[in-house]
């Protein structure tokens, strides 16, 4: 697993690419960015329907997640190494505010602990090492203390139970090319004192499929479609976890 990951989007051009090219319209990722937003607004809505929640994004990168969720929260905070990817997240909006943390270290202390919360953690795990995998899930600890303070979205774009395991033994050299079980997210929740609530797919197929280009809007239809049951997310390349603070 590649640990200088954060070191990756210290550069300015890589930030670029980061939303120009990775998240373009029409593409594998924001394709799953999609399907992310709607599922993700649905359950603010239903989760906070008399007080909107304060959104804590951990390694928010060019604010993607916050984004996602403007207009449902009464305030919202980034966390990211990256003072470049910060630039970015300025740049784009939504008003929020922006905060530069360590790569490594003690857990960052949240801007605020001020009634209910969203953390949200995007596209961080999959890429890490354990030691920041779990400084991310402490961080939501300590944004949630209890059982009553708000939910932890986190994302797993590498699901080892999903069809793009067959693509690990071609890439088995490859130091970008990580997998998590669902053991190991729960794992790593339960080690914080959080438990999976909800599970939701957001795409069945590996980035393989978008490819060709003719055969995209049918792929993206079927993901559309298989991504609707919640028992498939078993089975989806990129899950997102709804989880909450046990007791």
């Amino acid at each position: 697993m590649h640990t200088g990951y954060s070191q990756v989007f210290r550069d300015s051009r890589n930030v670029d690419r980061y939303d120009r090219v990775v998240y373009a319209p029409d593409s594998y990722a924001s394709a799953i960015s999609a399907r992310q937003k709607a599922y993700l607004r649905r359950v603010v809505a239903r989760a906070y329907p008399a007080i909107r929640p304060v959104q804590h994004d951990f390694a928010c990168g060019t604010g993607r997640a916050v984004r996602m969720l403007a207009g449902l929260v009464r305030a919202a905070h980034g966390y990211d190494p990256s003072p470049q990817m910060l630039d970015a997240a300025r740049s784009v909006g939504p008003a929020a505010q922006w905060h530069e943390i360590a790569t490594t270290g003690p857990v960052p202390e949240p801007a605020t602990v001020d009634g209910p919360a969203i953390v949200t953690v995007f596209r961080l795990l999959l890429n890490v090492s354990d030691e920041v995998r779990h400084r991310a899930v402490a961080f939501a600890a300590r944004v949630l203390p209890d059982a009553g303070a708000g939910l932890l979205v986190l994302e797993n774009h590498g699901n080892r139970a999903s069809l793009r395991h067959l693509l690990a033994r071609r890439h088995r050299a490859d130091r970008w090319f990580a997998e998590l079980s669902h053991r190991q997210v729960a794992e790593l929740l339960a080690a914080h004192g959080f438990t999976v609530v909800a599970r939701h797919g957001c795409t069945m197929f590996p980035r393989a499929a978008y490819r060709i280009r003719r055969l995209r809007p049918l792929v993206r239809w079927l993901d559309d479609l298989l991504c609707r049951p919640g028992w498939l997310s078993r089975y989806a390349t990129d899950v997102l976890y709804l989880a909450e603070r046990t007791g």
